[in-house]
C-alpha cells in the first residue's frame, strides 16, 4: 500500500538523485572519486531510509520494545522519551535523505544522537531487558559493538571522514 509518508520519501530520494547526477556532471569526478561519492550517496539514503523506519517504530509498531531501552535512572518519562527520540529520528533521517549543501552538519548530528543513545543500549544489556529479540546476554554484547560502525557511517556516508582530494 502506498502511504503519503512513503510518497514523501520517495520524492526527496527523487530530488536527492537529481542533484547527484547534477553534481556528478559539474564536478566532473575522475572515475575512483565517482566511485566513493556513489557509495557514500547510497550509504547515506540506506542510512536515513533506516532513521525513518525507526523513528515511524518509535511512534508507532515499535513503541514498547523502544521503552526497553530506555534507562531507569533517567528522569523523564519513558513514554515522552520515546516519542522525542522516535521525532528525532524521522527529522535527522528525512535530512539525510534530502542531503543537500548541510549534509555534513546532519551527519554531525546523526552521530552525536547515535552516541547520545548509546546508554540505552548499555541499560538494555546490564539489565538483561529482552527487546527487538535480544533475549540473551551475548546477542545483547554483540549489538553493543554495532552502535559505533553507526556512528562511523553517519560521519562516512556524510563525506565528513573523506579527506579531499584535488
Amino acid at each position: 500500500m502506498v502511504t503519503p509518508s512513503f510518497l514523501f520519501i520517495a520524492f526527496y530520494i527523487a530530488c536527492d538523485i537529481k542533484y547527484f547526477y547534477l553534481h556528478l556532471y559539474r564536478e566532473r569526478y575522475k572515475l575512483i572519486n565517482m566511485n566513493r561519492f556513489t557509495l557514500q550517496f547510497i550509504f547515506r539514503l540506506l542510512l536515513g531510509a533506516a532513521l525513518v523506519y525507526a523513528g515511524t517504530g518509535h511512534l508507532t509498531f515499535l513503541r514498547s520494545e523502544f521503552q526497553a531501552q530506555v534507562p531507569q535512572w533517567l528522569p523523564m518519562n519513558t513514554d515522552l522519551v520515546v516519542i522525542l527520540s522516535g521525532v528525532v529520528e524521522i527529522v535527522l533521517g528525512l535530512s539525510l535523505l534530502v542531503g543537500g549543501k548541510y549534509k555534513q552538519t546532519v551527519g554531525w548530528i546523526t552521530a552525536l544522537f547515535f552516541i547520545a543513545v548509546f546508554p540505552g543500549n548499555i541499560a538494555q544489556y546490564l539489565n538483561g531487558v529482552d527487546a527487538f529479540g535480544l533475549d540473551t546476554d551475548q546477542a545483547r554484547l554483540i549489538r553493543l559493538f554495532f552502535q559505533p560502525v553507526l556512528v562511523v557511517w553517519a560521519l562516512w556516508s556524510t563525506g565528513i571522514l573523506t579527506k579531499k582530494i584535488n
